[in-house]
């Protein structure tokens, strides 16, 4: 079953199986009710998760329903990213894994089996299965959460709290294609703004501090224990810092903040200098 955010459907090719397309179209990014709309219309007791931006491995199906039924609680399957070019006619599994590349940010899958997660902040809704019942144990994915930002992390603190536990697995691997995109995410700065002053008002404290580090060091934002202000909307030249580039399967906000930095540091040696 497929839940598209766009008005136009998908034209799908023969599937060997039923798929449906369940429209919710909305004002901004509603990714937190289209997960709680997938996990409500869909049959079964196992509940597979993927962004739409993913193609699953042979065994992505047979390999979830395996870890679901030894662990209790949800399982995070295998990520790895195609560079430019890769979803073209002609490529096929072989080929993906020998171009794909795997984050360098992200935790990577134990050899085998299982690894128990210990820190709800590495949630990630990208690639993720979970019994139902564990998922109405949660109350599902919290829809005050809108746009880009946040509602992951807040679902990860949800199931901390709730003691279901997260897991790292072996397998269950997609390979995510590429498609042009920021990193860190200036092109959806209130989004994030906002989303994280409600993580804030819930929980106490702020989350995606990486990103509002980056937009703060950029200009875009001043922040305190306060609130957050929006200074002014991307320029061009943000834009082409933090955009995605073709060659690289994936986008590195650590690189970015390195990034300015060190533009932020040769910036202030050269006034010294000057002085």
């Amino acid at each position: 079953m497929i839940v598209r955010m766009q008005a136009e459907p998908y034209d799908l090719p023969e599937a060997p199986f039923p798929v449906r397309q369940i429209a919710l179209i909305r004002d901004s990014l509603p990714l937190a009710e289209a997960r709680n709309l997938a996990a409500k219309e869909a049959v079964g007791d196992a509940l597979l998760f993927l962004d739409v931006d993913c193609i699953p491995a042979p065994d992505f199906v047979a390999d979830y329903r395996r870890h679901l039924a030894v662990f209790d609680g949800l399982v995070m399957g295998e990520v790895m990213y195609l560079p430019d070019g890769v979803n073209q006619e002609g490529w096929d599994y072989p080929d993906f894994e020998a171009v794909a590349e795997r984050h360098s940010d992200r935790q990577g899958p134990p050899s085998e089996g299982i690894r128990d997660c210990n820190d709800y902040r590495c949630f990630w809704s990208l690639n993720f299965a979970m019994r139902r019942a564990d998922f109405r144990k949660a109350g599902g994915f919290d829809t005050r959460f809108h746009g880009y930002g946040g509602e992951d992390t807040d679902f990860g603190r949800v199931l901390d709290k709730k003691g279901i536990k997260i897991g790292w697995a072996k397998g269950a691997r997609v390979y995510h294609q590429y498609h042009p995109h920021h990193m860190p995410p200036v092109h959806h700065l209130e989004s994030v703004v906002r989303n994280a002053e409600l993580f804030r008002e819930k929980w106490g404290h702020r989350t995606m501090g990486h990103w509002l580090h980056a937009f703060a060091l950029m200009g875009l934002i001043a922040h305190d224990e306060e609130r957050i202000r929006i200074l002014r909307a991307p320029s061009e030249a943000d834009l082409e810092l933090t955009r995605h580039q073709s060659h690289r399967p994936y986008c590195n906000s650590a690189e970015v903040i390195r990034e300015i930095e060190r533009r932020r540091a040769a910036t202030s040696a050269s006034r010294v200098a000057a002085e």
